[in-house]
């Protein structure tokens, strides 16, 4: 890759010359390194031993993706319970003659309750950032 060198020209669609140019100067490298490169690593023979290393790094991102998703449906889960328990604990029933009304502001909150989690979802904002604005940020912690 260095020594005599031979002048190429060619064009590039607009969207992948400007991915890069973007690309080169985020490595502080020229975009002809890049260029050069990208068409060793293509036309090299180990190519297959390439594709296989690239799939592998994905499928690594992809399980420690996996994993912290199970870890926050897992923390859903047990918010739910610990909140459901401490509701049938804090919440005595009603009598009999209560549960009519009490059935008619249950129906009204749900609805309300239905509008703010749509609105939420679609506007925010997300109960991560919330805690992060009333906790703060823990020492070392990233913000996903």
């Amino acid at each position: 890759m260095t020594g005599l060198r031979i002048k190429h020209t060619f064009r590039l669609p607009p969207a992948l010359s400007s991915e890069l140019a973007d690309y080169a100067a985020r490595k502080r490298v020229t975009q002809a390194l890049v260029v050069e490169t990208a068409l060793a690593s293509f036309l090299s023979g180990d190519s297959a031993e390439h594709l296989e290393a690239v799939l592998s790094r994905r499928l690594d991102r992809l399980s420690r993706q996996a994993e912290k998703l199970a870890w926050h449906v897992e923390l859903t889960n047990e918010t739910l319970a610990l909140f459901v328990r401490f509701w049938l604990v804090n919440n005595p029933p009603l009598p009999d003659t209560a549960l009519p009304a009490a059935q008619a502001m249950g129906k009204e909150r749900w609805e309300r309750f239905i509008e703010t989690l749509n609105r939420r979802m679609e506007f925010g904002p997300r109960l991560k950032n919330e805690i992060v604005e009333d906790v703060g940020p823990r020492p070392g912690a990233s913000h996903d």
